[in-house]
């Protein structure tokens, strides 16, 4: 398991990192640095020896977190912002159908798996519905019932 990024490496975070209760001084669920910032790696170690976990400095927000490898990119890398990211929960705006046959009615919730920044028709998302995996586009998800964009 070799490191993809080392010390000194600007990075992007590519999900909103949230107080997990391991931040000092900030109430649990606080969100500490929003998806597309950048910051510096400090330091490269692991989690239960099988994920690198990276203390990553942002400066702008003056933060020290730790993110997981698939947590970040290279900050050089295209950065497409996303309205959802990986893990969020989400529902249907509309009825989601293949060949006629509805797969998910308008208003189940889902959740995102994968964020697919680099596709032909612009932000897509692997959303895990009851039942089915899809890859829709950003236009056909909404907000989870009661949470704020």
């Amino acid at each position: 398991m070799l490191p993809r990024f080392e010390y000194g490496d600007a990075v992007r975070v590519t999900r909103n990192v949230r107080n997990d209760g391991t931040y000092p001084g900030m109430a649990t669920g606080t969100l500490l640095v929003r998806r597309g910032s950048v910051g510096y790696v400090m330091n490269v170690g692991t989690f239960l020896q099988d994920q690198l976990i990276y203390t990553v400095h942002f400066l702008d927000q003056d933060r020290i977190v730790g993110c997981r490898e698939e947590e970040l990119l290279d900050a050089d890398e295209p950065w497409t912002p996303s309205k959802f990211e990986t893990r969020e929960k989400v529902r249907a705006a509309i009825t989601l159908a293949v060949d006629g046959e509805i797969l998910v009615p308008v208003g189940t919730e889902g959740e995102v798996m994968r964020v697919l920044r680099d596709t032909d028709r612009g932000v897509q998302y692997h959303v895990h519905f009851p039942g089915h995996v899809l890859q829709v586009p950003e236009s056909v998800l909404a907000h989870e019932q009661g949470e704020a964009p």
